[in-house]
Parts: structure tokens; C-alpha cells; sequence
């Protein structure tokens, strides 16, 4: 393996406690239109995708039709929860200040969606311009396919295979393996569940950690297996 030059995030679930919020809207609207299902199988089942591709899947697996107007009542909904309800992953602060490689942000949601985050979660200014929305690429090249990740390698200069990522969602994971990235799976959003750890692992996580203060640690432990393994 070689060595780490660029720490690339995920957003929701990871630095933002935002993925819980959405498992529970998006439970609600499914709910309402014939499908019942609850926020904690949302969040297992389709954490990391869009709204869009969660319904596809859903049409598909049900052959029941959704309505199209679901996409825009989703957003509005979970914008307004968002706004109001939306807190910062414990941890992510201080871990920030002690990350000493280049590091910004690779996210399913939009550039709207990710600057009032990160603005409401008081990070934004930190990253500056290294926020990249896959949706800026277009809807076909969202996680799990790795295309925002290359996007943000290529974005600092870094070859992909010195590239660290940390993902919450086994789809995210899938992403960055994808890219030819190292994964560190995290969990210690809202919306992880027993299982969560293993299927992160399973999907290509290198290792998973529950606290954002435990991040630093790994990464320096990381990079010192790669040039171990160099030497």
C-alpha cells in the first residue's frame, strides 16, 4: 500500500448528524404512499443514496409506481428539518485542527444542501473551496459509483491510491474502493445500527471507528503500515 496525501470526506452521517433526519422523512413519504417502512431500515438499507435512486430501487424491488412529486416534497421537507434540527457529529472540531494533510469534503447532496450544513454546523469556511457535490457532475455519476471521489483526487493533484476516505454508508464505501481509495468506515452518526461496523468492513472498510477524536490516531497509524510496507 502506499502512502496517505489527502484525507477526502463524506458529509452526511459524518461530519453533519444529518442521515437520521433523512432516514425519518424519507420513512414518512414511503409510508404515506403504500410502502411502509421504518427510518431504521432507511438508514441500513439505503444510507449514502439519493432520494432518487432510493425510490428507483424501491419501485423496482415493490412494482408499486411512486409518485414523481415525491423527489420535490422530499426536498422541501427535508430542507426545512434540516435547518432546524441539524447538529454536528461530535468530535469533528477538534479533530479537524489536529488533521494535518489536505483533506476536504466528496458528498451525495447538493452544493446548496452542503453549504447550509457545513454553515449551520460551523465548518464550512474551514474546507473553502475543497466542497464537492457529485451531483455537480450529474445525477448518473452520484456514490456508489466512484466518480466524485476521482473528481476530488483530481481536484488536489493526488493520485487516488494515496487517498484516505472516511465513509458512514456501505454504498459510500463502494464508491471510494471503486476509486481505487483506502476506506476508514465510521459510525458514530445517529442512524448506525448493530450491524453497522461489519457491513462497512465487508463492503472495503480498512477499519471503522465510533468517535471522530479516534480519526487522527488511525490516520497516523495508517500511514505508518504504508511506509512500512514501502520500506
Amino acid at each position: 500500500m502506499t502512502s496517505i496525501d489527502l484525507i477526502l470526506f463524506d458529509c452526511d452521517g459524518v461530519l453533519v448528524d444529518s442521515e437520521i433526519i433523512a432516514s425519518q422523512v424519507d420513512a414518512g413519504l414511503l409510508t404515506e404512499a403504500g410502502f411502509p417502512i421504518s427510518a431504521e431500515e432507511i438508514a441500513e438499507r439505503f444510507a449514502g443514496m439519493t432520494w432518487h435512486n432510493i425510490l428507483l430501487a424501491i419501485e423496482k424491488e415493490a412494482d408499486i409506481p411512486l409518485s414523481a412529486n415525491l423527489i420535490s416534497k422530499n426536498e422541501a421537507i427535508l430542507d426545512k428539518r434540516l435547518a432546524s434540527d441539524l447538529t454536528i457529529i461530535d468530535g469533528v472540531k477538534p479533530m479537524l485542527t489536529q488533521i494535518k494533510l489536505p483533506h476536504g469534503i466528496c458528498s451525495n447532496s447538493t452544493s446548496a444542501r452542503l453549504a447550509m450544513m457545513l454553515g449551520k454546523a460551523g465548518i464550512k469556511d474551514h474546507f473553502g473551496v475543497h466542497i464537492y457535490s457529485a451531483r455537480d457532475l450529474g445525477e448518473d455519476r452520484v456514490k456508489p459509483k466512484p466518480d466524485i471521489y476521482l473528481h476530488g483526487a483530481k481536484m488536489f493533484g493526488t493520485d487516488p491510491s494515496r487517498v484516505l476516505v472516511i465513509e458512514d454508508s456501505v454504498h459510500g464505501v463502494h464508491a471510494a474502493r471503486a476509486a481505487g481509495m483506502r476506506v476508514v468506515g465510521f459510525t458514530g452518526g445517529s442512524h448506525t445500527y448493530p450491524s453497522h461496523a461489519d457491513k462497512l468492513t465487508e463492503a472495503g472498510a480498512e477499519t471503522v471507528i465510533s468517535r471522530m477524536g479516534a480519526l487522527p490516531g488511525v490516520i497516523a497509524a495508517l500511514s505508518e503500515w504504508s511506509e512500512e510496507l514501502i520500506a
